[in-house]
């Protein structure tokens, strides 16, 4: 069950690959998330030290939340992967141009998930084209709809 996407992740890039990666959340963290205060538009995801981390992920913090907490809301946030994934990963984006999106948060038995892409940046015109394509789709499911009646 998906809660947040990241929907401009799929106009700017060609996601080649997918990921899903348990993400390392503080307690009022999960709690804001559960409730749907998180955005994913401006996060991307970077390679530090061999690890995978979770950047610019805006999470809101309640105001039921305990006083003593002082949240931070876009905090860095360390994504879990196996060794061998992580290993993968770094080999292609330091070698051949590959870059990390998160592309979405869902639930997996009851833990949060960040789905992540490996992708590749789109072009001006890639994306003028997938504009088109995403207009043409549309005009012909209305003309399908209309046939019907």
């Amino acid at each position: 069950m998906s809660i947040v996407d990241n929907k401009k992740a799929f106009f700017d890039y060609f996601i080649e690959e997918r990921y899903e990666a348990g993400v390392v959340l503080q307690g009022w963290e999960v709690k804001s998330i559960r409730a749907g205060r998180v955005q994913l538009k401006e996060a991307y995801v970077i390679i530090r030290n061999g690890e995978i981390y979770l950047f610019g992920c805006h999470i809101s913090a309640l105001t039921s939340t305990s006083t003593h907490v002082h949240p931070e809301t876009t905090r860095t946030r360390k994504l879990l992967l196996n060794a061998a994934e992580i290993a993968k990963l770094i080999g292609k984006v330091e070698r051949s141009g590959y870059t990390l999106v998160p592309l979405n948060l869902h639930y997996s038995k009851g833990r949060i998930k960040c789905e992540i892409g490996l992708a590749k940046g789109k072009k001006q015109h890639d994306k003028r084209e997938t504009e088109k394509n995403r207009d043409s789709a549309r005009e012909i499911q209305a003309a399908m709809k209309q046939h019907r009646r």
